[in-house]
């Protein structure tokens, strides 16, 4: 199980949110390409970087920075999303040497656009599911509709994606622990991998996840806690292959 450093981004700089408010923003750094280059001396085998202003656009805003830093690691895998709307946003970044791209929004919106993206660029692809109370929340966290996380992931395993990436809105950015239930609820429903995030705070909660790399859940995203100092990444990471076998 890989621990993955986030790098949200909003006008150009490395923030966090709390619960996916953009006026309750930290910013942590101007520097996004030191900021990889930190996460990557620690041992981070993956970027997970999120273009805020995207999401609420519906289209890249910070795609510099993200090129940036692909440019300037071109060997740490980094998995994308924020503003992937459209075949040609994905295709360019790609090209680019972005490793992955996640659909959030437009998933819901226009599933078969997914389907068409798994076939357009096979093994590239991830739907990133927000949740609240079980249901799936869109727009950059600001509607919970109706459609069960479960479902709609059974439907886009169907379609080929890469992996889940499966967050807890409720405890994202608010370090009150990770929902270690839902995220294996959802890991069993499904054959392909779930990348779990939102709420890790300290070791305790990696220590809860690892046992669920059995169930299928590959990997785990932090962001506020090793920006704030409550988890060390690198201890995070060794304890995470210590526990999964050295996966």
């Amino acid at each position: 199980m890989i621990l993955i450093p986030a790098i949200d981004l909003k006008d150009g700089q490395c923030v966090r949110l709390r619960q996916g408010e953009m006026d309750d923003a930290t910013v942590f750094s101007t520097d996004i390409v030191a900021m990889a280059q930190r996460w990557k001396a620690a041992g981070a085998r993956r970027l997970h970087m999120v273009d805020l202003n995207g999401a609420f656009a519906g289209k890249p805003e910070n795609r510099d920075a993200v090129l940036a830093v692909s440019q300037a690691y071109p060997d740490l895998p980094i998995q994308i999303g924020g503003g992937i709307r459209t075949l040609k946003t994905i295709e360019d970044y790609l090209n680019a040497g972005v490793r992955y791209c996640i659909i959030g929004t437009q998933a819901v919106h226009d599933p078969a656009f997914v389907h068409q993206a798994c076939r357009a660029f096979p093994g590239h692809i991830m739907v990133g599911l927000d949740a609240k109370g079980g249901k799936v929340a869109i727009n950059g966290w600001a509607e919970v509709t109706d459609y069960d996380v479960i479902d709609m992931a059974k439907r886009f395993e169907q379609d080929g994606v890469e992996a889940i990436i499966y967050t807890d809105i409720g405890r994202d950015g608010m370090l009150q622990g990770v929902n270690v239930a839902d995220t294996a609820k959802l890991a069993e429903a499904i054959s392909i991998p779930v990348i779990a995030s939102g709420g890790v705070t300290d070791l305790n909660d990696l220590k809860a996840l690892a046992p669920l790399y059995k169930k299928g859940v590959t990997g785990v995203i932090t962001g506020r806690a090793i920006y704030e100092g409550t988890l060390d990444f690198s201890e995070g990471q060794r304890l995470l292959d210590e526990l999964s076998g050295g996966c």
